[in-house]
């Protein structure tokens, strides 16, 4: 069962960056919907038990809740496939919807940088191969400021209401 939705211009195949990415079959353009996040909202508890099991698969969505499969069957299914780019050619709006951030050619890996989705504690080695890339990508990367700079508008939202806190103790 498809909990995600994935456009019929995309498929996943494999990915020079990781596993399994998502690529654009045909043009996409700016601002089209890509991919909706699907599967259970799951509290932190919960995915961290089942994390080990089923891999990197979620979506979080607040402090304490994510979106994600529940069981090893529903893996597939759940999964949105968009691997992390430096240089990203889709976002997150809202919580699970990932849009076109710009035109996109057929043949083209559909990427996000996972610093406007992620606020979680891991470091992982780079291997987008752009000449921007960090090298290093941690969960705490939204939390840079020429970041939140280059993906103004493009946070999930509780990431972004994170920004804007914080942006509010610093000008007190």
């Amino acid at each position: 069962m498809n909990r995600s939705y994935l456009s019929p211009k995309t498929e996943p195949r494999p990915s020079k960056i990781h596993g399994l990415g998502l690529f654009a079959k045909t043009a996409i353009a700016a601002g089209e919907i890509v991919a909706v996040k699907g599967g259970h909202i799951l509290t932190s508890e919960t995915w961290r038990a089942l994390e080990p099991t089923l891999g990197s698969a979620e979506i979080q969505i607040t402090d304490n809740l994510f979106i994600a499969p529940a069981t090893a069957a529903e893996r597939d299914g759940s999964m949105v496939y968009s691997n992390h780019s430096c240089e990203p050619n889709i976002g997150i709006q809202g919580q699970i919807v990932f849009v076109a951030m710009r035109d996109i050619s057929a043949g083209e890996e559909l990427t996000h940088d996972w610093a406007t989705t992620d606020d979680s504690d891991y470091t992982m080695d780079c291997r987008c191969g752009k000449p921007s890339c960090r090298k290093i990508i941690t969960g705490k990367d939204w939390m840079k400021p020429d970041l939140q700079a280059k993906y103004k508008g493009w946070f999930c939202w509780f990431i972004q209401r994170k920004i804007d806190a914080h942006s509010m103790r610093e000008s007190r």
